[in-house]
């Protein structure tokens, strides 16, 4: 751990506490918005008319002086919270020494420091023979390159992806991405050989039977059925799924799944690609998502929770795997020292602080309340997830959006996901204080939806 001083903001300025000082969106943010809106692209989908200025842990403050509950750290990124002091002074020494090398030419400060450290952290099991790293500037440049990795290592083409799967929207993942229309309306043709199959929901394992055979049989049955019609096996170049599917509503499945995508790809030498950028760096409550059903992928993609809101990410695979020579791959900002700076504080965080087993404690905390709180309320159907990765189902998409919109006014940061569901993502530093918080702020609210609804 570092002995330096912490350099941070003065934390007797900054009110860990809900304070909406009026309506919202507030008299600054009202006119940073117009100001934005007008030279920005019309793509943006903002959730919120929120414009932030300062944040500490899971707290973020507006230009306005109003103060909010976050529960969502910026999509799953603000793994160890807004402005950890550690990540904040790495960050500052870095900048101080040396901003840009440029990794693909020279030998970057600090990227063969987090690659050792990635490799040491790789989910454990049969396979023992190393790992090697490439750094990307985000996730879906993690996909990208993954995908190109495969079809390089196996000379095929086709790729196995899933329906709610979000891989980023970038031509080659906008490809594999499957959770909204709107994501790829309007930009074909992507890339061709790509075949969706149905992502299970280990919640709706018939009752009868055993979960884990379910969950073998579900997908056993649909690769057998693509390989004999559509997508032979012999082209097939990767499989590539989320642990937990983010954009599709925090899907977890069930047990047998990926250990049978895991023989499939053995028996026909297809890629097993983990999309981990949103579950990775402690959210599950595991380092990497996979360690919690024991299966080893061949490539893992990270980005997110990686260094806690500085762009950076990656790819690891196999070293028999990424087999592919100078130059066939390369990125000018991929690994820049302050994203590694930043990511190898961030870790060393989520590993010494015990991150990891806070976010399993919080995460199983809030879930029993969210699964007491079906009983009161007919508008929340379903309760899941892990860690802090919790998705909650609701009646219908209007409930969903009406439920983040009104926590918002009350204070508190949540997102839709899926069709109609809310996901809760906060930084894994959530006490069990912010989390009866959380909890009291969204309950209240959908009980006042649930009366106005009688």
């Amino acid at each position: 751990m570092s002995t330096m001083t912490p350099i941070t903001q003065d934390d007797t300025t900054f009110p860990k506490q809900i304070r909406i000082r009026g309506p919202l969106p507030g008299p600054k943010a009202a006119a940073y918005i117009q100001r934005d809106e007008q030279v920005t692209s019309p793509c943006l989908g903002r959730v919120y008319p929120l414009a932030p200025e300062r944040g500490q842990g899971c707290w973020l403050m507006d230009v306005d002086g109003n103060v909010f509950l976050d529960f969502f750290a910026g999509i799953a990124v603000a793994a160890t919270g807004h402005a950890h002091p550690r990540v904040v002074q790495a960050v500052q020494e870095q900048v101080a020494r040396l901003i840009h090398a440029g990794g693909s030419d020279v030998y970057s400060p600090g990227y063969a420091e987090l690659c050792e450290k990635l490799v040491e952290l790789a989910p454990k099991g049969e396979y023992t023979g190393g790992w090697r790293v490439f750094l990307t500037n985000s996730g879906t440049e993690s996909v990208e390159g993954a995908v190109k990795l495969a079809r390089y290592h196996t000379r095929r083409q086709r790729v196995i992806a899933f329906r709610g799967a979000f891989h980023g929207r970038t031509m080659g993942s906008l490809s594999l991405t499957a959770s909204k229309a709107v994501q790829r309306n309007g930009f074909g043709p992507l890339l061709s050989g790509v075949t969706h199959l149905v992502y299970p929901n280990r919640n709706d394992c018939p009752p009868d039977m055993d979960e884990e055979t379910w969950g073998r049989a579900f997908i056993r049955q649909q690769l057998e059925e693509a390989f004999a019609t559509t997508t032979p096996p012999e082209e097939v170049a990767a499989i590539i799924v989320e642990p937990v599917q983010g954009e599709g509503g925090y899907k977890v499945p069930p047990a047998g799944f990926f250990q049978a995508i895991r023989e499939v790809c053995d028996e026909h030498g297809i890629v097993f690609i983990a999309d981990e950028v949103q579950t990775g760096f402690g959210r599950t409550g595991k380092m990497f998502a996979m360690e919690q059903w024991g299966v080893q992928p061949d490539v893992i993609c990270m980005a997110k929770g990686i260094a806690s809101g500085v762009p950076i990410g990656g790819f690891m695979a196999r070293s028999h795997i990424m087999d592919w020579p100078k130059g066939a791959h390369g990125s000018t900002w991929g690994g820049n020292p302050l994203g590694c700076a930043a990511a190898l504080a961030n870790i060393d965080v989520i590993l010494e602080e015990g991150l990891m087993a806070n976010a399993v404690e919080q995460g199983e905390f809030l879930m029993a309340r969210f699964r007491e709180l079906m009983a009161e309320s007919r508008l929340l159907l379903e309760v899941r997830g892990q860690g802090l990765m919790i998705g909650l189902e609701m009646a219908d998409k209007q409930v969903a959006q009406e439920w983040v919109d009104r926590c918002f006014h009350k204070g508190l940061l949540i997102l839709t996901a899926g069709a109609k569901s809310v996901r809760l993502s906060p930084p894994l530093i959530l006490s069990r204080e912010e989390a009866e918080l959380g909890f009291r702020i969204m309950r209240e609210t959908l009980l006042e939806m649930e009366a106005e609804r009688r």
